[in-house]
């Protein structure tokens, strides 16, 4: 039967009711499944014993909020998506967004080939010419040597596919080469295949060149190893009260003229973009500051600090009706094998959830869900302003900081988003005004 991530009043549901869904549509079996719920009601997901064997000096585990994003359609595939995240709105954002593509046929996606870039950094090079001569003329030998570092990889069909030399004239120490490794690395992340290449590397680098190698590690502006998505929503999906979905297309398309041209709010911009990309990057246990690293130097690679994302409006773009574009393309260095991906439960189980098989299937969901909380944030910003439906949810936090239980949290948030007083001293003194009422 053909299932859908539309699950209608999913956020109205309790927590177990959650997790069973999540549970059945992530596992294959009545057994995985019964196992995966489990797991999903287990604090935090991650044993003080499993945590110890991953990081030094471990005294405890820290858990995050894990949410489940709904009605995305990305590449004509229903898809549920985990978001470790703890900022309100987010995860609701993503699902509402998904909500308004999925009316124009959801998320396309597309990826390059999972290269990434290990620099050598050569210095005290007696002749620049020659050598960068010399690397060229001993490339082969230096392929070869790469690719011996990891067998594995190369009978993957991955490893290393090229070397290259730039020159760098003008540093704090004076001239030297930067020489490149481009390397396949698959299906995983590839950062310790990569170093491990170019330390192997370092001392042939240093016989071609007659210079000193000193710096043998990736790049993380992994700008070889793109993920791009796009979306068309039809306009007649964005309208609100008093305001055609035209105009609030259009408006959106104005707020992003400003990301494209400005770095103030660009950094801003970017930020709704990385909040959707680095819930799903922590979820499955990949690397967010290499994500976050690579996305903002990519965003900067002309000499000013842009928009990841695009959009623009078309009168006639979807049925011959109005509609607003949407793209974003940044590089996206996630892997499916190695690190915590397979050493932590919850990761294992993210996953499982949205039934990835390859490391750039799961690169080109991570960019749509970008895409999405970047359209959820700049719609909230052109219309009615970001903070009427963020501090409804923001409400929640406040309250609980205040000291409110369980119980007690949607009674007093409703009270502080009525009175559009989203404090904690207030907070306090409603959660007084409530139990002072039961006794």
């Amino acid at each position: 039967m053909a299932r859908s991530s539309r699950i209608s009043g999913y956020y109205n549901l309790p927590p177990a009711e959650r997790r069973r869904i999540a549970a059945d549509w992530a596992a294959m079996t009545p057994e995985q499944s019964v196992a995966v719920e489990q797991l999903l009601s287990a604090p935090g997901g991650l044993a003080l014993e499993q945590a110890d064997k991953m990081v030094e000096n471990v005294v405890a585990t820290y858990a995050l909020p894990l949410g489940i994003a709904t009605n995305f359609l990305i590449d004509g595939r229903d898809v549920l998506v985990p978001m470790v995240i703890e900022e309100p709105s987010v995860v609701a954002g993503a699902s509402f967004a998904a909500r308004l593509a999925r009316a124009g046929g959801g998320f396309t996606t597309e990826t390059t080939e999972p290269l990434m870039i290990g620099q050598m950094q050569v210095l005290d090079v007696p002749d620049v010419g020659s050598a960068c001569e010399k690397i060229e003329a001993g490339k082969q030998r230096l392929l070869d040597l790469a690719n011996s570092t990891d067998p594995v990889v190369v009978s993957l069909h991955g490893g290393a596919r090229d070397v290259e030399v730039r020159e760098i004239w003008d540093s704090p120490v004076g001239p030297m080469l930067a020489v490149h490794l481009i390397y396949d690395c698959r299906d995983a992340m590839g950062a310790n295949m990569v170093n491990t290449a170019c330390e192997a590397l370092a001392p042939l680098v240093e016989e071609l060149t007659g210079g000193r190698v000193n710096l043998r590690i990736l790049s993380n502006l992994a700008d070889r190893r793109l993920a791009r998505a796009s979306c068309v929503v039809p306009a007649r999906e964005l309208a609100l009260e008093g305001k055609s979905g035209d105009l609030v297309a259009q408006r959106i398309v104005e707020a992003y003229a400003l990301a494209a041209v400005d770095p103030y709010r660009a950094a801003t911009h970017n930020k709704g973009v990385m909040n959707g990309v680095d819930a799903v990057v922590i979820a499955t246990g990949n690397d967010w500051r290499a994500i976050e690293a690579g996305a903002h130097a990519y965003a900067a690679r002309d000499g000013l600090y842009r928009s990841l994302s695009t959009w623009s409006y078309d009168p006639q773009g979807f049925e011959g009706e109005g509609a607003l574009l949407g793209s974003v393309e940044l590089p996206m260095a996630v892997g499916i094998v190695g690190g915590a991906t397979r050493v932590h439960p919850l990761a294992k189980f993210g996953l499982q959830l949205m039934g990835v098989k390859t490391a750039r299937e799961l690169a080109g969901i991570i960019a749509a869900v970008g895409l999405a909380q970047n359209l959820a944030a700049i719609r909230a910003l052109a219309t009615d302003g970001i903070q009427k439906g963020h501090m409804a949810l923001h409400a929640r936090q406040i309250a609980i900081a205040a000291g409110a239980t369980a119980a007690e949290v949607d009674a007093v948030s409703a009270v502080l988003v009525a009175e559009r007083k989203i404090r904690q001293d207030r907070a306090a003194e409603v959660i007084s005004e409530i139990r002072s009422k039961k006794y």
